[in-house]
């Protein structure tokens, strides 16, 4: 499967991005798909989740700031991003993965997408 996210770029502290993610092929509701982000200097973290039965999970650091859905029709996964903060700054990828595991885990995906600029300005 190959993934495209998109829907990056500068947004001031307290304002709201939408991140979007498409995947090819036709198995995508069979995927679990997670986003993780990188901020230079620093290794790539979880960020959030959501299986095949749409359930999701978060990190700490975003829960109630952000939601990660799913459109299987449209084979799209999207992060809302609530509340931003300069700290969110950083390189979002999306992933995908058929492998039963931990879906905050790196080493549970087996597809990611290139990756999409987030910077939040203070």
């Amino acid at each position: 499967v190959q993934l495209q996210a998109s829907g990056g770029g500068l947004v001031q502290a307290g304002g709201s991005l939408r991140l979007s993610c498409a995947a090819s092929g036709r198995t995508f509701s069979s995927y679990g798909m997670g986003w993780f982000r990188q901020a230079p200097g620093k290794e790539r973290e979880f960020v959030a989740a959501i299986t095949s039965s749409a359930v999701s999970t978060y990190a700490d650091s975003v829960k109630g700031r952000f939601t990660i859905s799913r459109d299987n029709a449209k084979n799209t996964v999207y992060l809302q991003m609530n509340t931003l903060k300069p700290e969110d700054t950083a390189v979002y990828y999306c992933a995908a993965t058929q492998a039963r595991g931990w879906l905050n885990l790196l080493s549970t995906y087996n597809y990611w997408g290139q990756g999409t600029q987030v910077t939040v300005s203070s």
